[in-house]
Order: C-alpha cells, then structure tokens, then sequence
C-alpha cells in the first residue's frame, strides 16, 4: 500500500529543493577559477598552482606544515600538491633549517621564471573578473567573502 504524502510532508520536500548556498558558491568558484586556468594553462599551471607558488615564494624556505597553515590545508593535501610542483621542476624541496625532519620548499629557478610569466596573465584575470562584476558587485563580493 503507498503511503501519500500530506501537504506538511510536501513543504518540507519543497523546501530541500531550494538554492544551496554551497553549491552555488561551488559553481561560481569553477567558473571563476576557469578564467585563470585558461590563461595560466600555457605555462603548464593552473590557479591552485600559481597561488601556491606565490606563497612558496612569500615565505621561502618553507616547511610544509607552514605552507599548509597558510594555505588552510592540511599537511597531506599541501605536500601533495607540492610534490607536483617539484615533479615540473617549479620547486626545490631541502630539509627545514630548524628541523631536519621537516621538509622546507623553495622556488626553482625555473619555478620563479614560470610565477614572473605569470603575474601579467593573473592580472589580466583579475582585471577580467573586475570588468564583469563591475564596482559594486565587486565591493560586495569581497565584503561576502572577508565574511566568513
């Protein structure tokens, strides 16, 4: 036998099918991301690469468990993605100055060379997102996100 539901049931089925924040945030990040990927794609890097090299860069040298307090990810997912960069050769790996356990990154040469062809790239997207979003969109984007 069915069971129908009654219009209380309906309501909160409705309800669970409204926006999700998250899964909007989540789409507008892909797409954001996109207009970097594509640009930065001819140096071999995407966003999430150029703005890891941009904090190796900052804080060299660097132990991964820094790199990945800055970044606010966890010190798997951080080395991870730093063993990809030393693969290219963008990164240098050493052992930490103050212990020989950790291990400290730093630009390559060739690391630094790629984040110099870079910077124009980036600051062409930037400017690309500003131009669509426009001053206000843009004022309230920042002021959304600085936020949380």
């Amino acid at each position: 036998m069915a069971k129908w539901l009654d219009r209380s049931d309906f309501r909160v089925y409705t309800h669970s099918m409204t926006i999700c924040y998250s899964t909007m945030l989540r789409q507008a990040t892909r797409k954001v991301s996109s207009v970097y990927d594509e640009a930065l794609a001819s140096l071999g890097i995407n966003i999430a690469q150029y703005s890891l090299l941009r904090a190796i860069e900052r804080l060299q040298p660097v132990s991964i468990t820094e790199l990945g307090r800055d970044a606010g990810l966890d010190r798997s997912t951080i080395g991870r993605n730093v063993r990809v960069l030393e693969r290219a050769g963008l990164v240098d790996m050493t052992r930490g100055a103050d212990d020989h356990r950790e291990a400290a990154a730093s630009l390559s040469d060739q690391g630094a060379h790629v984040l110099g062809e870079a910077r124009p790239l980036w600051a062409n997207c930037q400017q690309e997102i500003e131009s669509r979003l426009g001053p206000i969109k843009l004022t309230a984007l920042q002021e959304i996100l600085r936020s949380f």
